[in-house]
């Protein structure tokens, strides 16, 4: 009796995975790009598919949407970014593509998920141990993140502390508060007042 040819799953979610990035590249529709980007995002949770994303070059497809004027795009394309940095190899290929700038610049968004993804992703890049990519921790990001630490939102208050904390020296931190605070990437001051409950 002939044997039934082995079928890999893998196939089908690869094939899947190539439509949205198809669809995202040839689409005109700015609702349509949003919901394929927080698709792939999505997608970029489970370690299973980080070798077809790489495949498909979906980190890079990410880094370019962190300069979109679509505040919505670039939260996706960070929150995908954050889903697949605690992979060593996807954290190498965003160091040798220059997207430490672009991931620093997602700080002075307006939008609070944008910046607890990029404060998030610094950390996951830090994570081989400090000094080991000194733009991590340039004194302007310090200094952001010691605004950071007074915010209102808890989230992006503990994680601030944690960067501090966990991955910069005192003598980084010390430097970075003797630093005039108009250096620090034009950053806006996280608001400090409670939000309003609806």
């Amino acid at each position: 009796m002939a044997q039934k040819p082995k079928v890999d799953p893998h196939v089908g979610r690869l094939g899947y995975l190539q439509a949205l990035v198809t669809e995202f590249q040839e689409t005109e529709s700015q609702d349509a790009k949003e919901q394929v980007l927080a698709n792939l995002a999505n997608f970029a949770y489970d370690p299973s598919n980080y070798q077809y994303l790489r495949q498909l070059q979906v980190l890079d497809l990410f880094l370019d949407s962190l300069s979109e004027e679509n505040e919505t795009l670039v939260e996706f394309a960070i929150g995908g970014l954050c889903n697949l940095c605690s992979d060593r190899a996807n954290q190498e290929h965003i160091l040798q593509t220059g997207g430490v700038p672009l991931i620093i610049n997602c700080l002075s968004s307006p939008n609070e998920e944008t910046v607890l993804s990029a404060v998030t992703t610094i950390m996951y890049l830090s994570s081989p141990g400090p000094g080991s990519h000194p733009e991590l921790t340039a004194t302007p990001v310090v200094q952001c993140m010691l605004r950071f630490s007074l915010s209102a939102n808890t989230r992006l208050r503990n994680l601030a502390q944690v960067f501090l904390e966990d991955f910069c020296s005192p003598s980084q931190v010390a430097e970075a508060r003797r630093r005039p605070a108009h250096s620090a990437l034009g950053i806006p001051l996280p608001r400090t007042e409670a939000p309003q409950q609806p």
